[in-house]
């Protein structure tokens, strides 16, 4: 038997291995979570409520998958392997709040989201919901039902957000894996600030339902301890759903993704062809000890054998397209409330859904036009380059509690989450995958990310980079 605390501590494919060879069983791996889940719950809050794991039920999943296991029978890719979800993603049995005091507890919960059916279909155990701020508008994780949730490397810190819950989680060892969402960077930042593994993948290859009031921005993908197991779970969730219209179907799941991880025969990154932007042609001031990690990371890439040039995409910073978008998705949330309940949303949130309100259509149509500009220049400029390589955030994590940084980024005084993260929210624009890589502490010793985009569907190529990364000891 293997000391409990090592299990909560072991990535999704380890614990794989150890069933298939009879080392422990999933019955002590998920006792191990739950317990890591329990013993850091009170001080970092990553999941919704303590009294809500559902001990029982994980526990007595996790029997029928040592059965199988034992009957050399697994049911699916993740079978007995615990996993945490955003709650955001519907999950039947258990009620999804949303971070909001205006969702009734009461249900029916009846439903899975598509990429928790998936996972119920591979046999994962699902061990407990993941904190986001209220339905998931900013970029780090507190609200109104649920309180603030803590950076594992420093509680006084945010975890990010949206997908901060999620993050956080799988940092402190309460599952390998997680599922988040990505409407602006919402798995991206939280994974940068925690020092974990997060996929935003090519839109539509992971089927959403219900659709979200933020449209075509809102990715669902995998937040896990490095690049090989968030393929896996991938694998596991892409694909078809007939409640989502938008879906890209088999064209979604044609090849796994987790057979492009080591490049053709083996080669890794080499000759691949890297564009690294280490501010967005200087329209990003980066922190200096976050360039400096970044940089180190780049120029292990280029000694891997990719081919590496310092350049910038044709790109201006389209937060006001953004906002339009965001802030009237947010509009669109609330629309249904009454006064009453209005009042017990987060404050940010009243204050950008009357924004949102105020845009006409004309204005919204002027919005996509912008995005469908940063897409064709997108797509030109991935015609010469297989990836792009730049810093997640230009900044470490900051105090817990508040939605921007004192100061700003560089003393710019950014008052929305926007002002701090303007390497992510444009690739949800443009519907393109993108990770957060961990690579390096700053120099207080908090995790610093490197962000891979590639074109869109090309998912195998960002997984690919950052596996390179994990296995050359340059991230984690």
């Amino acid at each position: 038997m293997t000391d409990a605390t090592e299990l909560s501590e072991l990535t999704a494919r380890q614990l794989l291995t150890g069933y298939e060879k009879g080392d422990f069983s999933p019955v002590e791996a998920v006792r191990a979570v739950l317990a890591r889940a329990k013993e850091v719950q009170p001080l970092f809050n990553p999941f919704v409520r303590q009294e809500e794991f559902d001990e029982a039920g994980a526990l007595a999943a996790a029997r029928e998958s040592t059965a199988r296991w034992r009957a050399g029978e697994p049911a699916g890719l993740l079978d007995g392997v615990p996993v945490t979800v955003k709650d955001l993603l519907l999950t039947r049995g258990t009620p999804t709040l949303r971070g909001s005091l205006t969702v009734r507890n009461e249900g029916p919960w009846d439903e899975d989201a598509p990429s928790v059916a998936k996972l119920r279909e591979h046999g994962a155990v699902l061990v407990g919901k993941t904190t986001t701020p209220e339905f998931g508008w900013k970029g780090v994780t507190d609200s109104p039902a649920f309180g603030i949730t803590r950076n594992p490397h420093d509680p006084a810190r945010t975890a990010g957000g949206s997908s901060g819950g999620s993050a956080a989680a799988v940092a402190l060892g309460a599952g390998p894996l997680s599922l988040g969402t990505d409407g602006g960077g919402s798995i991206r930042i939280p994974a940068s600030f925690c020092g974990v593994f997060g996929l935003k993948p090519t839109y539509g290859r992971v089927p959403l339902y219900p659709a979200s009031p933020f449209g075509t921005l809102s990715h669902c993908g995998p937040v896990a301890r490095d690049a090989a197991d968030a393929a896996l779970l991938l694998d596991v969730i892409s694909g078809a759903d007939w409640r989502d219209w938008t879906h890209l179907g088999a064209a979604g799941a044609v090849m796994p993704v987790r057979d492009a991880l080591g490049g053709p025969e083996g080669a890794g990154v080499r000759g691949l062809r890297v564009a690294y932007s280490p501010s967005l042609g200087g329209q990003v001031a980066v922190r200096p000890d976050v360039a400096a990690a970044v940089r180190a990371a780049v120029t292990r890439l280029a000694e891997l054998g990719a081919y590496v040039e310092e350049t910038d995409p044709d790109i201006r910073d389209p937060v006001e397209a953004f906002h339009t978008l965001w802030f009237s998705g947010a509009a669109r949330v609330v629309q249904r409330l009454g006064r009453e309940q209005r009042e017990l949303l987060d404050p940010g949130l009243r204050e950008v859904c009357a924004r949102g309100a105020r845009y006409s259509a004309l204005e919204f149509l002027a919005a996509t036009e912008v995005r469908a500009d940063l897409g064709r220049r997108m797509n030109r400029f991935h015609e010469r380059y297989d990836v792009l390589v730049t810093p997640t955030l230009p900044i470490t994590a900051f105090a817990a509690g508040v939605e921007a940084p004192g100061g700003g980024v560089a003393g710019g005084g950014a008052r929305r989450w926007t002002g701090w993260t303007p390497f992510t929210y444009p690739f949800n624009l443009t519907q393109q995958p993108a990770a957060s890589v961990p690579v390096g502490p700053d120099a207080g010793g908090l995790p610093v990310g490197l962000q891979v985009v590639a074109a869109r569907y090309g998912d195998g190529l960002v997984l690919r980079v950052a596996h390179a990364l994990y296995g050359a000891g340059a991230a984690g």
